[in-house]
């Protein structure tokens, strides 16, 4: 049995309690050196992390889920899938029925992030590492790599998750253009719609590209690119990340369907 004497336990029952100060005192009264939350699967993440005193840093992000009742939660409740597999480091699978077919629940997981490792553990005691490959539907090794309109989703996450092995590489694909006058003069942004889990979670995925003509291009073009990824002060949110550098581009119409998935 675990030895809980140096173990102080704080409930929060409600979302709005979570604060800075709350949280800061808890630890004061506790004298606490670490903290371990678990956290209630059906508020949003980000409550928490807004709320962590200052000092406070996160060691490790766990997402545990029971086998048997996954995947009905993911079917009716996909957007606090996505909340809460996106930022985990481990999602851990419970209750896992032994001889179980484990494909479906992977590839949930590698849909919203391809860097969690993901762990089963059986009902007879086993506990097991995920070992399904992950092949990129597109061949990075390639003189130009060619993605496809049904790939675009996948494309964007696994350049911003693992930016350097792209760099110096070029790659074709189809976008909508965007043109923003808080934008440096001789760019303009090429991505995607990207829906991630519902309607009600679509954003623009998008990348930076320097072009002396950029200011001929319209908002909402549709444009087939090749370019060459660099690692520039370019980034659309500001700092380094990887920019676009045009070799050759041509009209285009929209894909179908125009938002990108996961599939």
């Amino acid at each position: 049995e675990a030895d809980l004497s140096n173990v102080v336990v704080q409930t929060f029952d409600d979302p709005s309690r979570l604060t800075p100060d709350r949280l800061a005192a808890a630890q004061k009264r506790a004298g606490a050196e670490r903290v371990m939350v678990e956290y209630n699967g059906m508020w949003q993440i980000d409550l928490l992390y807004n709320a962590l005193p200052e000092g406070w840093f996160i060691c490790q992000e766990i997402m545990i889920a029971d086998a048997t009742t996954f995947l009905t939660f993911n079917a009716n409740m996909r957007q606090q899938t996505v909340d809460k597999m996106t930022s985990a480091e481990v999602v851990l699978f419970n209750r896992v029925a032994p001889g179980r077919d484990v494909m479906e629940l992977h590839k949930i997981v590698r849909a919203i992030s391809r860097g969690a490792q993901i762990l089963y553990e059986y009902a007879d005691g086993r506990l097991e590492s995920d070992q399904i490959e992950d092949p990129l539907p597109f061949d990075i090794s390639a003189p130009i790599i060619e993605i496809a309109d049904r790939d675009y989703a996948i494309w964007y996450r696994d350049l911003t998750e693992e930016t350097k092995k792209y760099i110096g590489k070029t790659v074709r694909f189809k976008g909508i253009i965007a043109r923003d006058n808080q934008l440096p003069r001789g760019v303009y942004a090429i991505g995607r719609h990207v829906m991630t889990c519902c309607v009600n979670d679509i954003t623009y995925r998008a990348l930076a590209v320097k072009a002396d003509d950029a200011e001929k291009y319209n908002t909402r073009d549709w444009q087939i690119l090749t370019a060459k990824i660099v690692f520039e002060n370019c980034k659309l949110d500001g700092g380094k990340g990887p920019v676009l550098i045009p070799v050759s581009r041509e009209p285009a119409t929209a894909p179908e369907p125009e938002v990108a998935t996961f599939y």
